[in-house]
């Protein structure tokens, strides 16, 4: 497996997460309710277009989709997010938390790995801006 096919896998675990807490009551919390739909579609359409395009795209909303939805929970759990306090406990927490974290690996090593990040400029033993 690639890590493009991990992470999309990964973020349609986190997706699916969030639509089974929806359905268990968090769609009843306002702005944060929301947000979960928002987190689900998301979570699929990244997932698709990591499988369906070769472009960094992808990854870059892999990567910040991980990041914002393991933000957001940390803010919840300390500080709480639009009135909504929440903390780390139960199986989907973990689940979600694992799989947000892995968005976030899996979109850095296939961005290394495919040349997106990690070159500074230097292609193939050509400086930047010169013909070659």
């Amino acid at each position: 497996m690639t890590a493009r096919s991990i992470g999309a896998a990964a973020a349609v675990v986190s997706a699916a997460i969030h639509l089974w807490l929806w359905f268990d009551g968090v769609r009843e919390q306002g702005v944060v309710g929301a947000l979960f739909l928002v987190n689900v579609v998301a979570g699929v359409a990244i997932a698709v277009m990591l499988l369906r395009s070769a472009s960094w795209l992808p990854l870059l909303l892999l990567g910040g989709f991980g990041a914002a939805t393991l933000g957001a929970f940390v803010i919840a759990s300390t500080v709480g997010l639009f009135g909504i306090h929440t903390e780390w406990a139960g199986f989907a927490v973990w689940v979600a938390t694992v799989s947000e974290f892995a968005c976030v690996v899996c979109a850095a090593l296939a961005a290394t790995k495919e040349g997106h990040i990690g070159h500074a400029g230097v292609h193939h033993g050509h400086r930047a801006g010169t013909a070659g």
